[in-house]
């Protein structure tokens, strides 16, 4: 599992420590937890004079989770790891409802403020709220895992895809097209575009190859638009063929492929969207930061045979990456949820109200996002159960546990033991 934070009295961070030195340290009142997600310990002693290693924080963007993991670069040890998964699209969402709805009063004449023209301007480097949304969650964890461990370096997956490198092979000279990392940025563009099957006949799990649509003895070239992804049997059988006789018997699946040559990734978007306003929140931190890209990525791991997991993915980001250390490392999984909202009436799915939220936010000291532990000794629901609560006016709660929803917990059972942040954990 992963190391425990380790901050002395003064809240300086200290190396990140074994858990059984940690409950060792705990049992012998030296230190108290300081926080539970991640968890970290606070000693009850100063050690100004302690020695440090260095650590490197990782990160590996993308559209719905990002990889984050904190490398010990002179032992290559992986200390920590999570998946922080974002609400982006959650956000979309809602804006798309707010939107409808505004547009529906409108166009029913019901008293509500005029619609509202060219009165707000959008400063340089505007970015949509749910492309911001990511930024905002990686910027919080780079900062907050910086007060927990002493970090000094980042290193982030500033490209999905060399673009540039896929349509002219030779932008980065003779010596990158035909090093090790020759191909890497294609293969990897093609394995996801095309969803790592066969484009002609749907198979996976296969080897694939790349093949031409528009072949280049027909004058096809090598553009990342005129590439798709064949098994061997289907790229044999096609050979020199244009696409249109290939596959003239399968209309449907000749207008799919045509249709998907020119469809970029939307997910790829996004990170591409929002990689250089994340690179400009990483470097406002004053650390150095390294970028690599996502064929560096795929190479480093696939050099040394690991999974391909989103932490995984971060730890392997750069040329930084040494040789790892990942024995026993269990990914913290964060999920943003976001703080709330300010609707003061909730609707039925008619979008009639139907019930009212209360102005108090904290009932009996708890407030809906809470993580508690409720140990309840009497009743129907006689057990432990540790997990996100929402309050209620009457002090019964709901407590969203592991095992499921349970509901009607007394708040004289509930324990908290980690104030709402936005985000929710699970391991």
């Amino acid at each position: 599992m992963s190391k425990v934070f380790v901050l002395d009295t003064e809240k300086r961070p200290l190396d990140p420590i074994h858990p059984a030195q940690a409950r060792q340290l705990l049992g012998n009142k030296k230190a108290a937890v300081f926080r539970r997600f991640p968890f970290t310990i606070i000693l009850k002693e100063s050690r100004a004079d302690a020695s440090v290693s260095d650590l490197r924080i990782k990160l590996d963007p993308g559209a719905k989770i990002t990889g984050i993991a904190l490398v010990n670069d002179s032992t290559g040890e992986v200390v920590f790891a999570a998946d922080l998964k974002h609400r982006g699209f959650a956000i979309r969402d809602a804006l798309i409802s707010r939107r409808q709805l505004r547009r529906s009063r409108r166009n029913r004449k019901t008293r509500y403020r005029k619609p509202r023209f060219l009165n707000r301007i959008r400063p340089e480097g505007w970015l949509a709220p749910s492309l911001m949304s990511r930024v905002h969650n990686v910027e919080t964890w780079v900062n907050r895992l910086r007060k927990f461990a002493p970090i000094t370096a980042i290193s982030t997956e500033l490209v999905k895809f060399d673009m540039q490198l896929m349509r002219n092979p030779k932008i980065e000279g003779k010596e990158y097209q035909q090093g090790t990392l020759a191909g890497y940025e294609t293969r990897e563009f093609l394995l996801e575009k095309w969803n790592r099957q066969c484009a002609y006949c749907g198979i996976k799990d296969i080897p694939l190859q790349i093949e031409h649509i528009h072949p280049r003895s027909k004058g096809g070239s090598n553009s990342i638009t005129n590439l798709t992804l064949s098994c061997e049997k289907c790229n044999v059988k096609k050979g020199t063929k244009d696409i249109k006789d290939f596959l003239k018997k399968d209309p449907t699946r000749l207008q799919k492929i045509l249709v998907q040559a020119k469809k970029p990734l939307a997910d790829a978007a996004a990170v591409n969207a929002t990689r250089y306003k994340l690179l400009e929140v990483l470097k406002s931190t004053d650390l150095p930061v390294e970028c690599g890209s996502g064929g560096l990525t795929k190479f480093n791991r696939t050099n040394q045979q690991l999974q391909k997991t989103h932490w995984l993915d971060a730890a392997c980001v750069g040329q930084s990456t040494p040789i790892l250390i990942i024995k026993g490392i269990k990914p913290l999984l964060i999920t943003a949820n976001g703080h709330g909202t300010r609707q003061m009436c909730r609707t039925d799915k008619f979008g009639f109200p139907n019930r009212y939220v209360p102005k108090l936010k904290f009932i009996k000291g708890f407030q809906t996002g809470d993580i508690v532990k409720a140990v309840v000794t009497n009743g129907k629901k006689i057990g432990e159960y540790i997990g996100r609560v929402a309050v209620r006016s009457t002090g019964s709660f709901n407590i969203s546990a592991q095992r499921g929803l349970i509901q009607g917990i007394n708040y004289k059972f509930c324990k908290s033991i980690h104030k709402k942040d936005g985000y929710s954990y699970s391991s």
